[in-house]
């Protein structure tokens, strides 16, 4: 069975732009690779972590929000353990008001990106 997943993935500040966007096309293959449908992927940038993490007070955020079964995200997650870039990581399974308010939030992204195109 197929659910809904959002994870949200923290590189260490101390990456190239390069070395973040292969660390983004790594994640987004093994979600496509493995029978996973991406259905979003926000780059959040840079920001200021709550609290510090293995002595960094930043991290780039980025988001990816798929459908999977439920064995595909142990896998997942095992590959963000061992992936040094990655210094925190969280998914979360979307039930069917999550993924509609997720699916709202991308259309007003989707108009707001329009508007600023006129």
């Amino acid at each position: 069975m197929m659910n809904q997943y959002e994870t949200v993935f923290i590189a260490t500040p101390v990456l190239s732009e390069p070395q973040i966007k292969e660390a983004v096309k790594k994640f987004r293959d093994i979600i496509t690779d493995n029978g996973g449908e991406l259905i979003h992927e926000e780059d959040w940038g840079m920001k200021k972590l709550a609290y510090p993490i293995m002595k960094k007070s930043t991290g780039f955020y980025h988001l990816f929000e798929f459908k999977s079964t439920p064995a595909f995200v142990d896998k997942l997650e095992t590959e963000f353990r061992r992936d040094e870039k990655v210094i925190r990581f969280m998914t979360v399974k979307l039930d069917k008001y999550a993924a509609e308010y997720s699916q709202k939030r991308r259309n007003l992204l989707k108009e707001k990106a329009t508007e600023k195109e006129e």
